[in-house]
């Protein structure tokens, strides 16, 4: 307890989904020392609900849209300098699925000596789902049942976590593999990170006793050869443009160089011979390029940001 614990909440135009996620970060039987709000649209209204919280508080607001990589990179520094040695992270769309999260995360650590621990990730609607489909070798979990492989005496996923539900890291883990990097807005920033942690060989993983909660993002990852593989298609055209060209940059990373001949099977399959869309298909190839050759900058235009 005497350690201090940062909550970093990023958000958007969704004062109504905070107010709800606060709610419940605020209320914990562990309570959290510090909230830090990121508002990436710089409202007054979301000035005034995060002042109103029962904890300490800081209201960073950004009069340029940062994306969830800039404002969690922005938040999770903030905390490092008010001396957190623990930064706990949230997106305003979700929120801990009860008053217990923040401790049960903290004992799950302290048990594992872990540098980082994220909740289960469900979905909204039905918690006994998954909000994003997980990956475990070649199969694919879509339920909370299916990741104790090992029993129901099984507390920990190791090696595997989501990190901006709900993910609590140490200080030191930050200041060893870094924040989100801003240049990619959103979309692949998380798996970014990922991929550093996993090179960094701090021990982390997910604790199968809690759930984070949020809506469920599970539409766009579309099944291929009977649902052996699958692919991911958003269907607004501006999560496209981020998805591809960062996955482009990020697949061209250390670590995550071989998937790459998975990645093209994938995709050339679903848009040839699932979609009979050779234009998306080139489409695809042009993002994914840009993004190899770290050529970042927005479409035209994005939603929120200055003009």
């Amino acid at each position: 307890m005497t350690e201090m614990v940062c909550a970093v909440v990023v958000t958007h135009r969704r004062p109504s989904e905070l107010a709800k996620s606060l709610d419940v970060l605020t209320t914990q039987t562990r309570m959290i020392d510090h909230l830090i709000v990121v508002d990436n649209d710089h409202d007054q209204m979301v000035s005034d609900l995060v002042s109103g919280q029962p904890v300490p508080t800081t209201y960073l607001g950004s009069r340029r849209n940062l994306g969830g990589a800039g404002g969690f990179a922005l938040g999770m520094l903030h905390a490092l300098a008010l001396g957190a040695d623990w930064v706990w992270l949230a997106d305003d769309d979700g929120r801990p699925r009860d008053g217990e999260v923040l401790a049960t995360l903290l004992a799950c650590a302290q048990k594992h000596g872990l540098a980082e621990v994220s909740p289960m990730v469900c979905a909204l609607d039905d918690p006994d789902q998954l909000a994003f489909p997980l990956r475990r070798g070649l199969a694919w979990r879509r339920r909370v049942d299916e990741l104790r492989t090992e029993g129901p005496g099984e507390d920990l996923l190791h090696g595997i976590a989501s990190l901006f539900n709900g993910a609590l890291f140490r200080s030191e883990t930050i200041a060893a593999v870094g924040v989100p990097d801003i240049r990619l807005f959103v979309r692949g920033d998380e798996v970014e990170l990922h991929r550093r942690l996993v090179r960094s060989g701090l021990p982390f993983g997910t604790c199968l006793d809690t759930v984070y909660l949020h809506p469920y993002g599970s539409d766009e990852f579309k099944p291929i050869l009977g649902g052996r593989m699958h692919t991911q298609y958003p269907d607004d055209p501006v999560k496209r443009f981020f998805t591809y060209r960062n996955r482009g940059y990020v697949l061209a990373q250390p670590g995550l160089r071989n998937l790459l001949p998975q990645e093209w099977l994938r995709f050339g399959w679903f848009f040839l011979v699932t979609r009979r869309d050779p234009a998306g298909l080139r489409e695809w190839i042009r993002l994914r390029r840009m993004g190899r050759r770290e050529h970042f900058g927005p479409p035209e235009p994005i939603p929120g940001s200055p003009q």
